[in-house]
Formats: C-alpha cells, structure tokens, sequence
C-alpha cells in the first residue's frame, strides 16, 4: 500500500513540474495583465464600500420577485452564499486540473487571463450603474432602523481604503444593479460551457446559476432588477470581449505547442520567408520554375510545330518530284 502510494504521489508530482514548466513561459508574458486584473478587483470593492456611505435606507421597493419568492429570512439567508461559494471553489479547482489530470484542453495562465477581462469588463459597468442611481437596500441590514445602514462619514482614508474586509464586503449597501455574485457566477459558468468537457456538468452549472439567482432573491439581497440586468449584460459583455481575444491552443490533440509571442511569430515567418525564397531560386537553378500545367501546354505546342515543320519539308519535297 505505502509503495502503491508512493508510486501515485510520483507520477502526479511528475504531472504537477511538467505542466509548471509549460506555464511559466506564459506566466512570464500575461503576468501583468493578471496583476492588472487582480488589483481591480480590489478597486471595485473599494467602489462598493464608497457607495455605501451614500446610501439612505428607505421602504422596500415593489418587486415581482419578492412578490413571487417566499422571504428566506435571516437565519437561512446564508443559503445564497453557500451556493455562491461552492460555484466559486468548484470552478477555481477546475482551473487547476490540467496540473493534475493527464488530459487537458487549456492552460491555466490563459484561461485566468480571460476570465479576469471578462470580470473587469463587467464590473467597469457595475460601478458605473450603481453610483448613477443608489436604491434603498432589501436586504435586512440595509433597511430602516440598521446602524450600518448609512456609514458615517470616515475618520481617515486608511478607513476607506481597507474596506473593513471581509465585514465591509458582506455588509454592503447601495452596490445593488447589478449583482457581483451574479457577474461570477455566469462568467465561471460560460467559461466551464466553453472550454468544459462534461455535458452533464455544464448543464449542471446552469442550473446552479438559475438557483443561486433565485436564492439571491429570496434571501432578499438584491431586488430583481439587479439578478435580471446582470443576466443579459454579463452574457454580452462575455460574448463581445471573447471575440476580441485571441482563441486560446486547444491541447486536446496532445500537442505541446505553446501560443508565440510576438517576437517568435516574426522569427518564424522570416523563416519560412527564407525557405520559399531558397525554394523558389533552386527551382531557377534547375531550370523548374513556372507551372506545370504551362510546361505541359509548351511541350504540347512544340510537338505540333515539330511535325508542322517536317509536314512542310515533306510537301516541298514532293511538289520538286524527289
């Protein structure tokens, strides 16, 4: 058993410095734009904690979907962030197989790359949205008669800039249209639709981001508006920027061929310049150039003049009687 163990832990650890090894070249070329990605993510909870001291609780809005969604209520709200962790965890390991598992389709530098443009481009038009208009907030620490309803004005900018994390983070206000956890979670679960395998999984996550949209609701976090509007935005911001960026290598064929960078394409077409030149000067040299079909064409039109030539010496012959 412990040899078996052994064994097992080798192969993966083999698995684990391979694939190291193919990411890095890449890590070493997208790492600014990752980093640019990340920071942003702290930009926008920045944003959604300097909303929140403008927000003014005010009565419960009227909302089909709280008309229609029995209220969860305070003690069972904490379904709607379960849920949310365990799409967010799911896909973040998913990421990571290809450290793993032998098959693989993508590199997990490339695909973070896309997921995080397509975050960023997404909650640009959060922030945008939600300082254009602040609701009163449904959720219960948000109403009228909550002592974090409304943020008194910060003693200092530190208090601004560390966001009060993770309390300030879970305990927000006015950040309502539209919903980031709806902007996660149908940005993780295109990306598994696109580059996944599993069918069943992918029709899995789907199902995962009616039912967290829905709990989202009826835990009174967010009013309708907010889970409706990030559904067909997350959805367009994801297809357009996808069009943008270039496809990813598939690595289903096996092959270990990393995506060039700029300087390698360029050093690759001077090569292949280079040959075609080669090619085409030996095929002077060797007196082949041109195309077959024309050689063809020539060979056949000096056959005829040939025998026209020797028809005419033959019937000049004849007419002087030799």
């Amino acid at each position: 058993m412990t040899m078996y163990i052994a064994r097992e832990a080798s192969k993966v650890w083999r698995k684990v410095t391979a694939e190291i090894t193919a990411e890095l070249p890449l890590l070493r070329e997208k790492w600014l734009l990752l980093l640019a990605g990340l920071v942003f993510q702290y930009i926008h909870g920045l944003a959604a904690r300097g909303v929140h001291y403008l927000h003014r609780p005010g009565p419960l809005l009227q909302d089909l979907g709280f008309m229609a969604l029995p209220e969860l209520g305070q003690d069972k709200s904490y379904l709607s962030e379960c849920t949310f962790v365990f799409i967010f965890f799911s896909f973040f390991l998913w990421t990571f197989h290809p450290f793993i598992y032998h098959s693989k389709r993508f590199y997990t530098v490339l695909i973070w790359r896309r997921v995080l443009a397509f975050l960023v481009a997404s909650q640009v038009l959060r922030i945008i949205t939600f300082y254009s208009t602040q609701l009163p907030g449904p959720n219960y620490h948000c109403r009228e008669g909550s002592h974090i309803a409304t943020l008194p004005p910060p003693n200092n900018v530190l208090e601004v800039l560390l966001i009060n994390f993770p309390r300030g983070v879970n305990l927000g206000c006015g950040d309502l249209i539209f919903s980031s956890h709806m902007i996660f979670t149908l940005v993780f679960v295109r990306t598994y639709h696109k580059y996944g395998t599993k069918r069943f999984v992918k029709l899995l996550s789907w199902l995962m981001a009616i039912v967290q949209s829905l709990l989202i609701i009826a835990a009174r976090k967010h009013y309708s508006v907010d889970v409706v509007v990030a559904w067909y935005t997350v959805n367009l911001v994801v297809y357009f920027v996808d069009n943008k960026l270039p496809e990813m290598p598939d690595r289903t064929n096996g092959s270990p061929l990393l995506p060039l960078s700029t300087k390698e394409k360029d050093g690759r077409l001077k090569d292949e310049k280079d040959s075609r030149l080669k090619d085409e000067f030996h095929k002077l040299l060797n007196g082949n150039h041109g195309d077959p079909t024309d050689r063809r064409q020539r060979v056949q039109m000096d056959g005829r003049h040939d025998d026209d030539l020797n028809h005419g010496a033959l019937s000049d012959a004849t007419a002087n009687g030799t």
